[in-house]
């Protein structure tokens, strides 16, 4: 699969709460080419995860245009954004959301039980996405027999098992220890060089901000500042 591009025209999102009106994202302009690793920083409030939202389809813009490939997003029904979701993005948050009672294998295959797929099929991709993710000797265990940052591994692995575009990561090494934060942070880049996944991700984190390729700077829902990492740190295998 090709990697796509992502297109951000005049993008304002405005949030109603009672009578005020909160603007989050103001004029927005943002061109993101396929298989880029770009990371999103700025203060609580300036729009970083509103961002996220617009470009993996789980909300829409008030005004503008959100162009992710050939999909069009602000033109879409709640239905469609439902049905493109699950096919074209992958979603990596701060809290790794796994149901508790199933095993890693079951975790990952979750996305795929929306498809027409065989079993065989299924289990096929949930031990490649494992792999990847370097848990494959891990599948049968559930969430409470894994470490935290075992856990965010199966939920990548889930993230990447449908084969989606794009992946947007919200602060998903806010919740680990340094070493680990190192791990999923090589994993991602991992994932964006060897496999072409274009990859936008939020951090707080400086050190984080360092794997990306791009570093965009949001403020009051105005980007500040667009840099291109020269020297981003480089990927190993895990």
């Amino acid at each position: 699969m090709s990697a796509v591009d992502i297109d951000l025209r005049l993008v304002r999102k405005v949030y109603h709460k009672g009578r005020m009106n909160i603007t989050v994202l103001d004029g927005l302009d943002l061109s993101i080419e396929g298989g880029d690793f770009a990371v999103i920083m700025g203060p609580s409030g300036s729009g970083k995860s509103t961002l996220l939202h617009l470009v993996g389809g789980l909300d829409s813009p008030t005004s503008g245009s959100v162009r992710v490939g050939d999909a069009h997003l602000e033109r879409m029904s709640e239905r469609e954004l439902t049905a493109w979701r699950s096919r074209h993005v992958g979603f990596i948050f701060q809290m790794y959301h796994l149901v508790p009672v199933l095993t890693a294998a079951q975790n990952v295959e979750l996305p795929l039980l929306l498809f027409r797929m065989s079993s065989a099929e299924r289990r096929k991709r949930v031990e490649t996405a494992l792999e990847i993710v370097g848990l494959k000797d891990r599948m049968d265990h559930r969430p409470n027999q894994l470490s935290g940052g075992q856990e965010q591994r199966v939920a990548i692995a889930r993230a990447i098992v449908t084969d989606p575009d794009v992946i947007v990561a919200d602060e998903p090494t806010g919740d680990l220890d340094a070493k680990t934060s190192t791990e999923i942070l090589q994993l991602l880049s991992l994932l964006n060089s060897e496999f072409r996944k274009s990859i936008i991700m939020v951090t707080h984190d400086p050190r984080a901000a360092g794997f990306g390729k791009r570093l965009l700077h949001l403020d009051k829902g105005v980007l500040e500042r667009d840099e291109r990492h020269t020297h981003p740190v480089q990927p190993v295998a895990v």
